[in-house]
């Protein structure tokens, strides 16, 4: 059984097929943490684990009791102002001001299966013997209102998942200042916290730092979860590495505002917690309401950074991504955003996608321009009707063209955001997010449409509704090309205009689940210029996002090799783009564009009509071997093996090994050449040790335990013929 409880000593035991978490039910009837690690074997009682003694200059709990003390105690869901002076996980603001509450344990319950969150994205389970379920009801009797705190065990993935509700019960309304869904305590900060910090063209870098005393943190208050940070945070010991020691992680399934933060206290006693950022945040609770917090997925790993991203990748592939396309190949694409930007026509388009189709891509997106009246970036958005300038036959011809070539149809939308030049505007200027007699400020030439209003959601719905329901599409890129300011709503009374950038959220989640649901053949990808939300949130509607706008292929090794330390190969959109590269001016041969690129969902983004006939073939026979690989690229065990974050930084290599062990796929990439390097090996992982396998190109064979002990002499297999700056080679490895 994944829960256990121990009755007689108030303990639940929750466990993975590698993991232990231990809480229980104080004396003063809260709740507190007791172990989260390696998996220990279930007893009668882990009253061993809990120890407190007095200790001088500290408040106690009870009159005349000099030892029991919150602030000595390892807690699940910490509250302040009770003798706990760090930080808490929520607080409850009431009528008379006041901010103390005291929530004990009232019940719980255990049942096989998970419940949905209401109107979130979480995790799931297919059958209710995939995950075991434990709630606890907590109570606060003078002031009437219910925390619960749900479970989620996923046994044979080894993830835990975490979230809260708040049911006011009262006839008082209460305000919810801060509301995160999940708080670890840890008993000593031996620990270094790594994150996934970055900006625009350079998203999810990975950045490490030792603990202090004190608080550190990552956060974001831009309305979206940013490509600034990551809502995800580990704590890895010192002497951790991709492939030993030991490492925690957290990831918010949430696209909004977060907070991730790290206190070490006076004791070494390490809290992390995460959730929406209670910067800027209340939400009001009348008699009756509720408020859920987004999810966290916790994982430990005694075996390394690397085992660890491969457990999320496992769940977030299965059971966060749904729908359709969830475990379905990704079509090979091209996109013509930087082969034309806004200028083309018809015929421009039609000739791409036929030279597209030629050279075996699979289908055919058009990006942003074939709306309104846009021709650069500063009208249109919200009139999401075809320009019949550029495309006198309209989307629903040009798609059916299109399709008759025996491609696919994608289009690009940009939903959540409204030009000042545009007919939406125009009719609806108390649409957007702003605040009376304040001036709006704009991003990329643009406002956000105030999705918090129901019937600002309900309009763009209809109107995409109507371009899919048309023309056959069955692909969508999802844009989102700017961060919110001047944050209110026109709609919301003055009490809840600290609730607009969550509601904002929570309406982007609905029309996304009403488009996959009206629509679930249609593959979406997010995108947010580039990858500025770039999250589990959006995973769940979208299965696969763009990782960055920067397309440079040795800025992609650090920005993929980073972006796996969460997410799957098959979440990341990776295109092979002209040069010289449009974000960094950067030229890279063709090879090493799409040696970079096939780690991901594999597309390109360039004028294919304008290739030389000897391009256009290492073009076929690069979409050729990703078809015969992407299934193995898209859903095979990912391992990342040297990093280009490391003090050198000049080579990278990871690789990519089936279920079974049979297949493999090493990419190895050097960013400057080198005089005289001396010896150079590749040290595989995750191959079977017992056998013996082919490399393409290479005439010996090699046993498994050869490859990942002794490694292969790259001086000897050359990466180039002729060695060069932004050399690769990507290695196909079969069981012979």
């Amino acid at each position: 059984m994944p829960i256990l409880y121990n009755d007689s000593t108030r303990e639940f035991h929750l466990q993975t097929e590698k993991t232990s978490y231990i809480i229980k039910i104080l004396e003063n009837n809260q709740l507190g943490q007791l172990y989260y690690g390696k998996k220990l074997r279930h007893r009668e009682s882990f009253q061993r684990l809990f120890h407190v003694e007095a200790t001088p200059n500290t408040a106690c709990v009870n009159e005349g009791d000099l030892v029991f003390s919150l602030d000595l105690v390892k807690q699940e869901y910490p509250a302040y102002g009770t003798t706990d002076f760090r930080s808490p996980a929520y607080q409850l603001l009431q009528e008379d001001g006041s901010r103390i509450t005291n929530f004990v344990y009232q019940d719980h319950q255990i049942f096989s299966g998970k419940k949905k969150l209401m109107g979130l994205p979480a995790t799931y389970a297919e059958s209710e013997d995939e995950a075991t379920t434990l709630e606890v009801s907590l109570y606060d009797e003078v002031i009437d209102v219910e925390i619960r705190l749900s479970y989620t065990v996923f046994e044979k993935l080894n993830a835990i998942t975490r979230s809260a509700q708040f049911i006011n019960q009262g006839q008082a309304a209460v305000n919810l200042t801060m509301a995160l869904s999940a708080s670890i305590d840890l008993p000593d900060a031996d620990f270094e916290m790594v994150q996934l910090s970055g900006s625009w063209a350079r998203e999810r870098h990975i950045k490490s730092r030792k603990l202090v005393p004190g608080i550190q943190s990552i956060a974001s208050t831009r309305g979206t979860s940013s490509a600034q940070q990551n809502p995800f945070l580990a704590l890895k010991r010192p002497s951790t590495t991709e492939h030993q020691g030991e490492v925690y992680g957290v990831s918010l399934v949430y696209s909004g505002n977060f907070l991730a933060q790290v206190e070490v206290d006076h004791y070494n006693v390490t809290r992390l917690m995460t959730g929406i950022n209670p910067f800027d945040f209340n939400w009001l609770l009348e008699n009756g309401d509720s408020f859920q917090t987004p999810e966290v997925v916790m994982v430990y790993s005694a075996e390394g950074l690397n085992d660890m991203s491969q457990t999320f990748h496992r769940l977030y592939r299965t059971r966060l991504a749904r729908g359709h396309w969830r475990d379905r190949e990704r079509p090979v694409l091209i996109n013509n955003w930087e082969a034309t930007y806004f200028d083309f026509d018809e015929q421009k388009i039609f000739e791409l996608a036929q030279s597209s189709k030629a050279l075996g891509v699979e289908l055919f997106v058009l990006d942003d321009g074939w709306f309104g009246k846009r021709d650069d970036d500063t009208t249109s958005l919200g009139d999401w009707f075809e320009d019949k300038r550029k495309l006198p036959s309209g989307i629903t011809q040009l798609a059916k063209d299109i399709t008759d070539l025996g491609m696919e149809f994608g289009l690009w939308f940009e939903p959540e955001m409204v030009s000042k030049v545009s007919e939406l505007y125009k009719t609806h200027p108390d649409w957007v997010i702003h605040v009376s007699n304040r001036q709006m400020s704009h991003g990329r030439n643009q406002l956000v449409l105030d999705f918090s209003r129901q019937d600002v959601v309900d309009y763009i719905y209809n109107l995409m509704a109507e371009v899919l329901r048309d023309a056959p599409i069955s692909y969508v890129k999802w844009d989102m090309n700017r961060y919110m300011t001047e944050v209110g709503s026109l709609e919301l009374p003055a009490n809840r205009q600290r609730e607009v950038a969550h509601r904002y959220i929570l309406g982007v989640y609905s029309l996304y689940e009403r488009l996959t649901t009206k629509f679930p053949h249609v593959l979406f990808e997010s995108c947010a210029g580039g990858g500025s939300r770039f999250d589990p949130g959006l995973l769940h509607y979208a299965p696969q996002g763009w990782t960055s706008d920067d397309t440079d292929a040795v800025e992609r090794l650090k920005i993929q090799y980073g972006t796996s330390l969460v997410y799957p190969l098959s979440s990341m959109g990776a295109h092979v783009s002209a040069v010289p590269n449009h974000q960094v001016g950067r030229k890279t041969s063709l090879e090493t564009r799409a040696n970079v690129a096939y780690f991901g969902a594999f597309g390109y983004e360039l004028d294919v009509t304008m290739m030389t006939d000897a391009e256009k073939e290492e073009v076929k026979t690069q979409i050729a071997f990703y078809k015969e690989n992407r299934s193995l690229i898209q859903q095979g065990q990912f391992y990342r093996i040297t990093s280009p974050f490391a003090e050198d930084g000049n080579i990278t290599s990871w690789m990519v090994v089936s279920d079974d062990q049979a297949e493999a796929i090493i990419g190895y990439y050097q960013v400057l050449s080198q005089p005289n390097p001396g010896l150079m090996r590749i040290f595989f992982k995750g191959l079977n040790p017992e056998f013996e396998y082919a490399i393409d190109g290479i005439d010996e064979t090699f046993y498994g335990d050869e490859l990942m002990s002794a490694g292969l002499q790259v001086n000897r297999y050359r990466i180039n013929e002729h060695p060069a700056d932004f050399s690769s080679a990507v290695y196909k490895v079969t069981r012979v």
